[in-house]
């Protein structure tokens, strides 16, 4: 029997067969009592990998995601033998837990006011206690964004897509009970609050004891070094990281989005961006694409590109404006006001300029804006002419789903 339960490989075939059979509707105390007698033990690890087996099998991520809960009361029990590893502050494992405590402890105090509603104190500490934890969302962010790339490019991507879905219930939730709040309806936030808090409780414990084990084992220094170096763009739920974790890594090492998915590097004949790389063709593609025209000045005055799109230009132009001055491409009466504006972007007192005006029953908009690289130099103006008459019909709001087919 020990033979049998240290290998991992049929131990997984096995912990596969349970779940696949919780899923059809066995009974739950049935699972459990079989688990004990399967294994005393199972890492993090192997449950993250267990979930990515399903999902690459063809069990859809919903059906996951809606007995993940299950998942975690079957294997409970082996988790809580496991040893989180404790991380120096400034590690993005030490901020992500640091985040959830602080977090918890929000959630405390809104589980205590909401219990005191319809008191109108109460529901004004509910209020600001609400957008307070709404604040959980940059965890979810940066896990989405940072760390959940990175975990797929080690092939673990179903926990991932699980989560996710979590995350936007939550999320969802969480946008509920402010609006209830907001609105002081009362008994739909205490309706609301109840399953919106185990949720992230059970979040917390799925983080702490799944994710943040199975990614520790996974990903190098250089790559958590990339999570922490990026997490800042996101920012932080409740507090301010530690800065005391300084591993000694080479900055080779580190992924950088320029690399492309985190770590890759372009492949030939492709040119390397600030965030990932693309053709020639791809390029050419995506500006032509554009739903606004733009046309680019560089820094002598001269221009180098206009986009022309699937739909008719805006403003007209011509190849034939390529290499030449842009003064030249204006009536004289308003050269003088190109060159000020010009003047202005060179010199650093604007970086923006915008203009609307109504052209045979079209609302124009119209945008200018100065290119500086790293270093603050001028490189050149951007200007973007869009057709703004539909947007500005636009009322409440469509989500994607939503879309008409």
């Amino acid at each position: 029997m020990s033979e049998y339960i240290n290998n991992s490989q049929r131990r997984q075939e096995e912990l596969k067969k349970l779940i696949l059979d919780l899923h059809a509707g066995a009974d739950i105390n049935e699972i459990k009592a079989r688990f004990r007698e399967l294994i005393k033990d199972i890492s993090a690890v192997e449950i993250a990998q267990l979930e990515q087996q399903l999902i690459d099998e063809g069990l859809p991520v919903e059906q996951v995601q809606k007995l993940c809960d299950v998942h975690v009361a079957i294997f409970q029990e082996a988790l809580e033998g496991e040893t989180s590893p404790e991380m120096t502050p400034g590690h993005p494992v030490h901020t992500f837990k640091a985040e959830n405590f602080a977090a918890g402890e929000v959630l405390k105090l809104l589980e205590e006011t909401i219990a005191q509603l319809p008191d109108e104190q109460a529901l004004e500490r509910a209020r600001i206690f609400a957008e307070q934890l709404a604040e959980i969302d940059k965890v979810y962010l940066r896990k989405e964004n940072l760390l959940f790339p990175l975990l797929e490019k080690h092939g673990v991507s179903g926990p991932s897509a699980v989560m996710w879905g979590i995350h936007d219930e939550i999320r969802q939730q969480l946008k509920a009970l402010r609006r209830a709040l907001e609105e002081g309806d009362t008994s739909k936030a205490k309706e609301i609050f109840p399953p919106l808090a185990e949720a992230i409780r059970q979040m917390f414990y799925k983080e702490e004891h799944i994710l943040y084990p199975t990614a520790l084992k996974v990903l190098s220094d250089a790559e958590w070094v990339a999570i922490r170096d990026q997490s800042e763009e996101i920012g932080y739920c409740l507090i301010r990281p530690g800065d005391q974790w300084n591993p000694q890594v080479e900055p080779a090492e580190i992924p950088h989005p320029q690399a492309g998915a985190y770590g890759t590097a372009a492949p030939t004949g492709e040119l390397p961006l600030d965030t990932g790389y693309l053709t020639p063709e791809q390029i050419n593609l995506l500006l032509t694409h554009l739903p606004v025209d733009v046309t680019f000045v560089d820094e002598n005055d001269v221009v180098r590109y206009f986009s022309q799109g699937r739909q008719e230009r805006i403003f007209t132009r011509t190849a034939a404006i390529i290499g030449r001055k842009v003064q030249n491409c204006h009536p004289p009466k308003s050269v003088h006001i190109v060159n000020h504006l010009l003047d202005e972007f060179k010199s650093g007192t604007r970086d923006v300029a915008e203009f609307w005006i109504q052209m045979q029953g079209k609302f124009i908009h119209i945008r200018y804006f100065a290119l500086r690289d790293q270093e603050g130099k001028y490189r050149g103006t951007l200007e973007v002419t869009q057709d703004v008459t539909d947007i500005r019909k636009l009322e409440g709001e469509r989500r994607l789903l939503d879309e008409t087919r």
